[in-house]
């Protein structure tokens, strides 16, 4: 039986905290700032926390031994 390997795009796009949730940066901050309110730009600061059954979908598929 082959091993599992992890989806080398998920592992620099994701990260599991220790307690088995998954953080990721948030999208929309690359260009285009210009067109963005300063709410908007400041609100998309950071990581966020996904969803949980988002989450689990990344886990199992693609990060299968993190």
């Amino acid at each position: 039986m082959p091993k599992l390997k992890t989806k080398s795009g998920a592992k620099k796009r994701f990260k599991i905290t220790g307690s088995g949730k998954v953080v990721y940066a948030q999208a929309g901050k690359r260009h285009g700032m210009i067109k963005r309110t300063k709410k908007q730009i400041r609100n998309l600061r950071g990581t966020a926390v996904m969803f949980k059954t988002d989450g689990d979908n990344v886990k199992k598929f693609f990060l299968p031994n993190g």
